[in-house]
């Protein structure tokens, strides 16, 4: 017996709903590494607050400052939302990278016409690349120590 499979062709592109909160923000998660945070954007004057304190407090090298302002920039948004954020876990590097992951998503959820640029540019798939564990035997997680045939 053939069953027949049912093909849907849908002609018109997907509808994205804005979804935001009770007070008007979008929320998202971003990851990187092992960091994790918790990112809320609303429209504003382009204050950036992770953790309870400012940008430029908080990650003190311009590179990172960058790294977070990227989605905006791709988006041409800058300086028209206000971001509070809270970040977790990892290094410096990686909590800028979830908070940037953190940031394009919501940036999806408040204006959902931004999906595919954020899509194109890759903003809004996270970066699974993690710290390979060591292994028995070896120095590192690949390096081996000095063989002598001695």
């Amino acid at each position: 017996m053939v069953e027949s499979q049912n093909v849907v062709t849908n002609s018109e592109p997907v509808q994205r709903v804005q979804k935001l909160d009770a007070q008007g923000r979008a929320y998202a998660t971003g990851k990187r590494k092992s960091s994790v945070s918790r990112v809320w954007i609303k429209g504003g004057s382009g204050k950036i607050t992770i953790n309870g304190k400012d940008q430029n407090e908080y990650f003190s090298r311009a590179v990172l400052r960058m790294i977070i302002s990227e989605p905006f920039k791709v988006a041409s948004r800058e300086g028209q939302y206000d971001v509070f954020c809270t970040v977790r876990g990892g290094g410096l590097s990686g909590q800028a990278g979830a908070i940037k992951h953190g940031i394009s998503k919501a940036l999806d959820a408040y204006e959902p016409e931004l999906h595919t640029i954020l899509k194109q540019v890759g903003f809004l798939t996270r970066d699974s690349r993690v710290v390979e564990r060591k292994k028995y035997g070896r120095r590192k997680a690949r390096r081996r120590f000095q063989f002598s045939k001695r």
